[in-house]
């Protein structure tokens, strides 16, 4: 059995999803999407040190190619965490023009806490998450 008062002190890794979505594939679109996506996120989660995220992974739907997601994390001062970008698997149908966003975080929070983000037309992903918009 778990001792919860003990595990007070503790940290826990947390995975914090979000979503977004833009117009077209332009280079200045996909950092300003995806700026806005990290902020909301932070914001929500009450996250104001970045050494408290232990790494960011980004996807993108096969349509947005002109630029990495992980410049606009850069931009914003996430300069010594690690980021990765990738293609997402190619499924019929999917949203198009998509930006998703994987932030592990070392917190006191429980999962029940965490607060995952879903913007623009991203909100269809998740109906059932309140985003803040």
């Amino acid at each position: 059995m778990l001792d919860w008062q003990a595990m007070e002190e503790t940290y826990w890794l947390r995975g914090i999803r979000g979503a977004t979505t833009v117009e077209k594939d332009e280079v200045a679109l996909i950092h300003e999407a995806t700026r806005e996506l990290l902020l909301a996120m932070l914001e929500a989660n009450d996250i104001q040190d970045f050494e408290i995220i232990g790494s960011i992974f980004f996807t993108t739907t096969p349509d947005l190619c002109s630029t990495f997601p992980a410049e606009a994390a850069r931009a914003i001062g996430m300069t010594t965490v690690p980021l990765m970008c990738t293609q997402e698997i190619p499924v019929p149908n999917r949203l198009p023009r998509a930006i998703r966003v994987m932030m592990q975080v070392n917190t006191k929070k429980t999962q029940k806490e965490i607060k995952h983000i879903y913007l623009r037309d991203a909100v269809s992903l998740r109906p059932d998450i309140a985003s803040a918009q």
